[in-house]
C-alpha cells in the first residue's frame, strides 16, 4: 500500500495538516480497500507539536519519512524559523531514494530550506510568495497558480489549494475515478478553473505621501469608467504624454495606462462580486467599452473568465445593484483535558 507520511514540525498550520490526512483518507481502490496508509511525523515519535489552538502528538519520528512513497509539508505560522536539526537530511535521503514529496502553502519554505526546489519551478500561497522568492532566489515562484507539478516535487498554494494537489496526486496514482470519489467526498471538484491569480488582491503599486502624481491618481480612480486615453490624462495632468509617462513611472513603477487598467479590474471585481449586473453593463461601467475588451483584459489580468470569478465569489444574496466548515478526524483522535492531540498509530496506518 502507498504510504503517505504528513511531517508535522512546530507551528504547524492545523488546516494544512488536515487537508492531506482527510483527502488521501478519503480514497478507495474499486474493490473499496483504502488507497493508502497515512503517517503522521514528528521530528521524533510522540513529541508534542504546537498547532495553534491545540498540541499534536504524532506517533511516528523521522525516520517514517525513510519508509514513505509520499511526504507531505505542511506549513507551519513562522517559515522563516531554521529547520529543526535532522529535517532537512532526512527529507534529501528521502527524495534520493525516489520519495515523492509536496509542500503545502507556506511549507514551500520548509520545501525551499532543503534545496531540493533550487533551479525549479514552485508556488505557495500569493501573500507569501515575494518572500519565498527573496529568501529561495535559485527557486522560481509563480504566485498565479494553484498547484505546481514538477514530477518528483510538487508545491501547492494557500488553503484550499492543498485539496487541488492532493486530488491530483491520488489520480495520477490510482486514476480519474479513485480521485473523482475522493472529490466527491471532500465537497470539492476534480478540477477548479482558474488559477490563484483570481485570489490576489491586485493593489495599485504604493505611491510615497506628498508625490505630485498623488493628485492624478485620485482622479484617475474616480474616471477609471470613462473612455479616457493618454493624450486626455496627459492634459489633465498639464504636461506632455512624455513628461507624464516618465514621472508616472518614477513614482509608481508603472505607466498611467497600465495603471488605469488595474483600476478598471478591480472595479470589475467589485461589480462582479456584489451585483447581478449582465458582463455587457460591467463592461461599460468599468470602463472597458467592449465586452471582449473587457473579458481579455480580466482573463489576463485575475486569471479567469469574469462569469467563473462570479460563481466563485459572489454572494447567495447578491442584488441587481451594489448590496453594502469543521475539520474532521481520520480515525480515532484522542483529546486530552490540555487540549494535546493524539493520533494513534493504528490510525495514522
Amino acid at each position: 500500500m502507498h504510504t503517505v507520511a504528513v511531517l508535522a514540525l512546530d507551528q504547524v498550520i492545523p488546516f494544512d495538516l488536515s487537508a492531506p490526512i482527510d483527502t488521501f483518507g478519503w480514497a478507495r481502490l474499486p474493490d473499496g480497500r483504502a488507497a493508502y496508509r497515512i503517517r503522521v511525523c514528528s521530528v521524533t515519535a510522540d513529541e508534542e507539536v504546537s498547532a495553534g489552538p491545540f498540541t499534536v502528538r504524532a506517533p511516528y519520528g523521522l525516520e517514517a519519512l525513510a519508509e514513505a512513497d509520499t511526504i507531505v509539508l505542511p506549513g507551519v505560522a513562522d517559515p522563516t524559523v531554521p529547520l529543526p536539526p535532522g529535517v532537512a537530511e532526512a527529507l534529501r535521503a528521502a527524495a534520493a531514494n525516489g520519495t515523492r514529496i509536496a509542500s503545502i502553502c507556506v511549507g514551500a519554505f520548509v520545501f525551499a530550506a532543503t534545496g531540493l526546489l533550487d533551479g525549479l519551478r514552485a508556488t505557495t500561497h500569493w501573500i507569501a510568495a515575494q518572500d519565498l522568492a527573496a529568501r529561495y532566489p535559485a527557486v522560481t515562484v509563480d504566485p498565479n497558480v494553484l498547484y505546481v507539478d514538477n514530477g518528483q516535487f510538487l508545491t501547492s498554494a494557500g488553503a484550499a489549494a492543498a485539496l487541488d494537489m492532493c486530488l491530483h496526486m491520488i489520480r495520477m496514482d490510482h486514476g480519474s475515478a479513485v480521485a473523482a470519489h475522493a472529490a466527491r467526498m471532500s465537497v470539492m471538484p476534480l478540477e477548479r478553473e482558474g488559477g490563484q491569480a483570481q485570489f490576489i488582491v491586485h493593489d495599485q503599486p504604493p505611491v510615497p505621501a506628498g508625490t505630485t502624481m498623488e493628485p492624478l491618481l485620485a482622479w484617475l480612480e474616480e474616471n477609471a469608467g470613462h473612455d479616457l486615453t493618454l493624450e486626455d490624462i496627459a492634459a489633465h495632468a498639464g504636461m506632455s504624454t512624455r513628461t507624464l509617462n516618465r514621472r508616472f513611472r518614477e513614482q509608481t513603477g508603472t505607466t498611467p495606462l497600465q495603471w488605469l487598467h488595474r483600476a478598471r479590474v478591480r472595479r470589475a471585481q467589485y461589480l462582479l462580486e456584489t451585483t447581478t449586473y449582465p458582463v455587457e453593463r460591467i463592461a461599460v461601467q468599468a470602463g472597458f467599452g467592449s465586452p471582449t475588451a473587457f473579458r481579455e483584459r480580466f482573463k489576463r489580468v485575475v486569471g479567469t473568465s469574469p462569469n467563473a470569478y462570479r460563481r466563485a465569489f459572489q454572494g447567495a444574496g447578491s442584488a441587481p445593484g451594489p448590496r453594502s466548515g469543521s475539520v474532521s478526524a481520520s480515525g480515532p483522535v484522542a483529546v486530552s483535558a490540555s487540549g494535546v492531540v493524539s493520533v494513534s498509530a493504528a490510525a495514522a496506518s
